[in-house]
């Protein structure tokens, strides 16, 4: 700005000149629109198409009526058909939607969904598993035909999964009339 304060006049003359200068700043941040608003933009992550088969509940929130809850599933996704690998999957869903484990918790039922990939929430089955306040471990709730022996043997981090009732599409078809 081209504005300079002399102070000729003393203390009086000095102070309203800053008093003159912090206005113009108030009003110039105020109604000046700023252009450095970031260079950075992260936008929202990405939800992608996947289709699992539940494997097991590990856990569950209790119903609440006023509050968001989670259900915390062993998956198997499939990347492609015939292949599968097992992952962690986070259901999100309110108080009025279904939980997960309410529409098909069977093993032969293929739920397609949209869901966000988080590296921070990857985990293994023995974390999975084990009870953050007391350290033992707690017992997984297998889904109608899921296979059990495989799992025990797992210390790999699983991928972790996000995804909300909102997200959820639809069951598919089971193994049987996938022939």
């Amino acid at each position: 700005m081209g504005f300079v304060c002399r102070s000729r006049e003393g203390f009086r003359s000095l102070l309203s000149c800053l008093l003159m200068v912090s206005f113009l700043l108030i009003i110039r941040a105020a109604f000046i629109p700023q252009n450095a608003q970031g260079s950075l933009h992260w936008g929202e992550a990405k939800k992608e198409q996947i289709r699992v088969r539940l494997v097991a509940l590990s856990w569950s929130h209790p119903r609440s009526s006023f509050f968001a809850s989670e259900e915390i599933f062993v998956a198997e996704k499939e990347l492609t058909p015939g292949e599968s690998r097992l992952v962690k999957l986070v259901y999100g869903f309110l108080p009025y939607q279904p939980r997960l484990s309410e529409s098909g918790f069977d093993y032969d039922i293929v739920h397609e969904l949209r869901a966000v990939r988080d590296p921070s929430c990857d985990e293994t089955l023995f974390q999975m598993t084990t009870d953050d306040q007391d350290g033992l471990p707690d017992d997984l709730k297998y889904s109608a035909d899921a296979p059990v022996s495989d799992l025990e043997r797992r210390h790999s981090p699983l991928p972790c999964y996000l995804t909300t009732a909102d997200d959820y599409k639809k069951p598919l078809h089971s193994r049987a009339t996938a022939n």
